[in-house]
């Protein structure tokens, strides 16, 4: 914002704010990205032909719950962010701990099988595809999510959009995860961690650029 235009805004007076306008716009956000998102998945992926069997599995709702902990930190942090002076406090322990959970877990799994059982743990049968998949189905979670802290007053842009970013990619992994066949920890400590980064990493490049003011 320029000096000029401080000026002209603090000389006109208060400027009434909607109330709760921010919560709600989180929340549209949230409620259209993930749409969006479970949309695109059921019309170019579809959901694993083995879904039925599957919940009954206790990973499968492993593989649902890291992400959902992933969405849940990144969207505290960038509520915070969202708003100028307010302090992170735990939120990055929210997304610190999951990761370094995840990371442990096949760390374990890694160690407890022979070297020549190590690479189908670790690459599965998607590892291709997988991150990048994640990541193309935060993108409308993504814009939506720098859409709604626009309308907040964030003094730390890049770190605010990398939050929405985080949130978008947790998003897009937990909708990702009613599809993607893999169950081992290897596998979701690399390539669902990766395609969490993504959007994170575009978020903070967007959002330097995109929630200045």
């Amino acid at each position: 914002m320029k000096t000029d235009d401080l000026i002209a805004m603090l000389a006109a007076g208060p400027i009434a704010v909607e109330p709760h306008a921010l919560r709600r716009r989180f929340a549209m956000a949230l409620g259209w990205g993930g749409f969006a998102a479970t949309l695109l998945m059921a019309i170019t992926l579809g959901v694993r032909p083995d879904l039925l069997t599957a919940i009954g599995l206790p990973m499968f709702w492993v593989k649902l719950a890291f992400p959902a902990v992933i969405l849940s930190g990144a969207l505290l942090a960038a509520w915070r962010l969202a708003r100028p002076g307010a302090r992170l406090a735990g939120a990055p322990w929210t997304l610190a701990v999951p990761v370094l959970g995840i990371w442990l877990a096949a760390a374990i799994v890694l160690a407890g099988v022979p070297a020549g059982e190590r690479a189908p743990l670790l690459f599965g049968g998607s590892a291709r595809v997988c991150s990048t998949y994640i990541a193309g189905l935060s993108l409308p979670a993504l814009a939506l999510m720098l859409w709604a802290m626009k309308s907040g007053a964030p003094t730390h842009p890049p770190w605010a959009g990398a939050a929405a970013g985080l949130a978008a990619g947790g998003l897009g992994a937990w909708v990702y995860a009613w599809h993607c066949p893999e169950m081992a920890f290897p596998f979701l400590a690399v390539w669902y961690v990766l395609g969490m980064l993504i959007p994170g990493v575009m978020g903070l490049v967007l959002g330097g650029r995109l929630l200045r003011w």
